[in-house]
């Protein structure tokens, strides 16, 4: 027998949820995360490992005891029309931060590419800053340590035509599995919803594979690291925490699939749902701008 697939909220007006301690346990996590990864890009030390394999443990654990409450407050009727008008607007603020978070990097990285390194190289009305701070400096992007030595940078780039097209043409493809799987819901064709759901966390899985080996590849073959110079770390700020957003996205799809496979959602009554494919589309976008941006130009 499946859980009902809509709920009636007993509340007129407004839900006051009870109080919560999963944003502390969330913020322990994620701060013990953070620390653990700052030291394993410095050095990799095994209790760097540890401490940053704590934070992630940390942070599931919250994830699925904070979702778990979530549902269960959801499926018992508790959220009025009001209560899910907050949460899109939530959702929209949350994608809005995103944004300018993505936007931050890019930023970061038209400007050494449009401003900073033509006035190194002495470009327009800054011939003088170039003859000051570097005159052997020739301006050209990416910067490769070859054929220049005094260059700090990888010694080759990714070409955009290999896996980063195909990672491309995954992410789009499963931006199409999950659009399909929301028409299904509103159709209430349950059957059809699952195997959307499925092929776009298949597509993401995949997605995700393709670009692990991506980094080992160019961390072993090329060179390209976080320490080579400002094109490693650019390429890997935005690609990196591109596929951190990816894998949150990733872990957002199983948890809908499982609860649809339970039964839940309704055609007019699926916001979780929504959101998340709100936020998959959003990781597609990006993905298109750091393929043109990145890897193309």
């Amino acid at each position: 027998m499946t859980q009902p697939t809509s709920s009636t909220s007993t509340h007129a007006h407004y839900y006051v949820p009870d109080h919560s301690y999963w944003p502390i346990v969330g913020s322990i996590g994620l701060g013990i995360l953070v620390w653990g990864l700052v030291g394993v890009i410095h050095d990799a030390k095994v209790h760097h490992i540890l401490t940053f394999g704590l934070g992630v443990s940390i942070m599931l654990f919250m994830l699925g005891g904070w979702f778990h409450h979530v549902i269960k407050e959801s499926m018992g009727g508790l959220y009025s029309p009001q209560m899910d008008r907050t949460f899109r607007i939530a959702m929209i603020w949350f994608i809005f931060s995103e944004v300018m978070f993505f936007l931050a990097f890019f930023g970061a990285l038209f400007f050494v590419r449009e401003w900073a390194l033509p006035w190194l190289s002495g470009a327009g009305h800054y011939e003088l800053t170039g003859k000051l701070l570097w005159p052997d400096f020739v301006y050209n992007w990416p910067l490769l340590k070859n054929p220049d030595p005094s260059i700090v940078g990888p010694m080759s780039t990714i070409p955009p035509m290999g896996i980063p097209l195909i990672n491309t043409i995954l992410l789009v493809s499963s931006g199409v599995t999950v659009t399909w799987a929301h028409y299904a819901l509103k159709k209430q064709q349950r059957r059809n919803l699952n195997i959307g759901l499925f092929l776009t966390i298949a597509l993401a899985i995949v997605f995700l594979g393709f670009q692990i080996y991506e980094f080992g590849h160019a961390y072993k073959d090329l060179g390209l690291t976080l320490h080579s110079g400002i094109y490693g770390t650019t390429f890997f700020m935005l690609t990196g925490f591109h596929g951190l957003h990816v894998t949150v996205g990733t872990i957002m799809l199983i948890v809908i699939f499982l609860r649809s496979l339970a039964g839940h959602f309704s055609p007019d009554h699926h916001f979780a749902f929504e959101a998340t494919a709100w936020y998959w589309h959003f990781v597609d976008v990006v993905w298109i701008g750091l393929f043109i941006f990145v890897y193309i130009f």
